[in-house]
């Protein structure tokens, strides 16, 4: 059935639905949650349901753009963060997080959506703790192996728990848990892209290395590729986001690398990759090299073998935890941090591009660790609870 509501001084149906979303402010966070308003957006428009508005809050708007493109407005919120370390801003925080949980029930009171969707991190506790207070429903996501104390903390009260990877449901209690995988936008599944090559000024028949260190980059993972440079590019070429901060400094060092090196032109180093130049460079590249946040589930869809470099476990508690769940299923290897060296990361790069057995059986199992349709069952959940919200 067609459900309308019309706007008593206009002809025209008006929203009936209103969903929140909630996220830290990184990337991490914040592209999954545009990826599950895209299914949204799909699936209502599928039911022939009217578009439910949608908002998301957080402390920035992190992609003005992609809200925009997805019909989400923005609401401003103000969250401390508790540190895993000693720092006195942690002090200042509590007071800073106190003042705007408080800020926040008056500001979703006066949204009042049907349900709060939370990816976790500190940027989303003022919302889920309003939720909490005004007794609004809440869904929450976990793209890590292991919960973050917000996740953690949410799940108390969460009616739904959707995870990335089966091992997290041992932090949270196992009726309100599914396995979905980590929502991944449509503008980056797979399909075929003619032309990547060309897009990128690619050499023909030379394997394509792509290095993405996150999207602010790694300094470590680019001074690993940098040292490296001279023997990669003799076979393969190289597609390297850098992270803004760091691009001129990287064009710098590397001219002065390569300055006389006749392969120079194989080394392709961007600050930024946008969706386009990433979809283009997925499509293209052999081999990623890749930190292990939420861009493993990209890479694996893609099935591309992958060597990842966690983020070192007393700086970020889940990426180490991330990337060897990852490698027991066949899909990448891992050098830890303080095994990084030079020579390590040539060594595993040529074992991976040389053995045509072992890179086949890594790009099957890559494609297997991949739960392409995570977005479409967490929209269909947040849908179907909105509607019984609503009613």
């Amino acid at each position: 059935m067609d459900i309308r509501q019309q706007s008593p001084n206009t002809q025209f149906p008006i929203p009936y639905m209103k969903i929140l979303f909630t996220g830290g402010c990184t990337g991490g966070h914040f592209y999954p949650i545009i990826a599950v308003a895209e299914k949204i957006n799909e699936q209502a428009k599928e039911k022939r349901l009217l578009p439910p508005q949608l908002f998301f809050m957080s402390d920035s708007p992190y992609d003005q753009g992609l809200l925009f493109d997805n019909n989400i407005a923005f609401v401003k919120s103000t969250s401390g963060k508790i540190r895993r370390y000693f720092s006195l801003k942690n002090f200042f925080d509590i007071f800073t997080m106190v003042r705007g949980s408080v800020k926040a029930i008056w500001t979703v009171f006066k949204i009042y959506p049907d349900v709060v969707f939370g990816k976790g991190g500190h940027g989303s506790f003022p919302a889920l703790f309003a939720a909490r207070v005004l007794k609004i429903p809440v869904i929450i996501h976990e793209s890590d192996s292991s919960p973050g104390r917000v996740n953690a903390w949410a799940a108390k009260f969460a009616e739904r728990i959707a995870i990335s990877y089966p091992q997290a449901a041992e932090n949270f209690p196992k009726d309100k848990v599914a396995v979905t995988g980590n929502p991944i936008r449509q503008e980056l599944l797979p399909r075929p892209l003619p032309g990547a090559r060309e897009f990128l000024k690619l050499e023909e028949g030379v394997p394509v290395i792509l290095v993405v260190g996150g999207s602010q980059g790694s300094q470590t993972v680019n001074d690993a590729v940098v040292d490296i440079l001279p023997a990669l590019v003799e076979k393969y070429s190289i597609i390297h986001q850098t992270g803004k901060a760091n691009i001129n400094e990287i064009k710098i060092t590397t001219d002065g690398i390569l300055d006389q090196n006749p392969h120079k032109g194989r080394y392709k180093p961007f600050g930024y990759l946008d969706d386009t130049a990433l979809r283009m460079s997925m499509s293209a590249a052999k081999l990623v090299i890749s930190r292990a946040g939420s861009s493993i589930f990209e890479i694996a869809a893609w099935g591309i073998p992958s060597v990842v470099i966690p983020i070192p476990e007393n700086v970020s508690h889940d990426q180490t935890k991330n990337a060897f769940y990852f490698a027991r299923s066949g899909g990448c290897v891992v050098i830890e941090e303080n095994n990084l060296t030079p020579t390590i990361l040539l060594s595993e790069i040529e074992r991976l591009l040389n053995n045509g057995e072992l890179y086949g059986k890594m790009a099957e199992s890559a494609k297997s660790f991949a739960r392409l349709d995570a977005a479409d069952k967490i929209a269909k959940e947040i849908l179907e609870m909105a509607l019984k919200h609503e009613v």
